[in-house]
């Protein structure tokens, strides 16, 4: 019940952003954007997310990024993820210019919540082939959870990364992080799994999802997630708790879309047209469903 009490306070403290039918955002989460190394999840779907956030730049979403979107676990130093993905974050930058993006902290990110980590390696980053520095995202708040109020229904949509209901993610994050760089990520090359890893752990999904819905059903809200890696689309009728999945599957990164007063859960992947040529696609995985026949 603690890990419970703990998701309703950072409800009641986040931040409210209202919105209408007349708005599209797009959630992704689970990104482990990486150094570009053998440990780099991120590197093989980069392709992917690029297109992807070309996408939704170019049809005017907000993106909210619900945690774990960089891997700082594994690495040491935010100035290596930002130089090897250096067209990600120009990109992720000009909707931050036009004041459409949001971040929220995962635990493989949780140095976020230290606002001179977040002034230090986010408000502008050193290029070193040019040997100066470049604005990235001046003055931008990292955020534990964020509110969508939904205007039509006056209806609240709690947006939160997952790893609180995760007691060795959050309290202990600082010896996991430990495990990971130090004993996990060496084995990993050895093709040896981290068994602490909820993303690689079928039980721990599962415990993070039951845990998820339970704050639900108890605090009658809709959530949106991520932390465990597994889509979750709802139908009307069922306990609210949507997760977008992640960006580091084998062969596809999902993600939710809100689209004037719809909901969807999507993927992008490779796909083959009829004469062999391959192409990056689109594809609906359930919905769409109103927003409002979930309040």
């Amino acid at each position: 019940m603690k890990t419970l009490k703990r998701l309703s306070q950072i409800f009641e403290a986040a931040e409210e952003i209202p919105f209408d039918d007349s708005c599209r955002i797009v959630f992704m989460s689970d990104c482990h954007r990486g150094d570009g190394g053998w440990a780099d999840d991120f590197s093989r779907n980069q392709n992917l997310y690029f297109t992807a956030l070309n996408h939704y730049y170019r049809e005017n979403y907000t993106y909210i990024e619900l945690g774990d979107g960089d891997e700082l676990w594994k690495n040491k130093r935010l100035s290596d993820v930002i130089q090897t993905h250096s067209n990600v974050f120009w990109l992720l930058s000009k909707f931050y210019l036009e004041g459409r993006i949001y971040f929220i902290y995962g635990n493989h990110d949780m140095v976020k919540k230290d606002t001179k980590f977040v002034e230090r390696n986010l408000y502008r980053y050193l290029n070193e082939r040019e040997n100066r520095y470049i604005p990235l995202f001046e003055n931008i708040k990292i955020h534990e959870g964020l509110v969508l109020r939904y205007k039509p229904v006056n209806g609240r949509i709690f947006l939160v990364h997952g790893h609180q209901v995760d007691f060795l993610n959050d309290r202990l994050w600082k010896v996991a992080r430990f495990l990971v760089r130090n004993l996990w990520r060496p084995l990993e090359s050895y093709g040896i799994n981290d068994p602490t890893s909820t993303a690689k752990n079928y039980y721990k999904k599962e415990a993070v999802g039951k845990k998820l819905t339970e704050w639900v059903v108890k605090e009658k809200h809709i959530l949106i997630a991520g932390h465990n890696h597994r889509p979750m689309f709802p139908e009307v009728g069922e306990p609210p708790y949507f997760n977008d999945g992640s960006s580091v599957h084998p062969r596809c990164i999902t993600a939710i879309e809100i689209d004037r007063g719809a909901i969807v859960l999507i993927k992008w992947n490779v796909s083959t047209k009829s004469d062999g040529t391959l192409y990056i696609g689109r594809e609906v995985l359930a919905g769409p469903r109103k927003i409002k026949d979930y309040f």
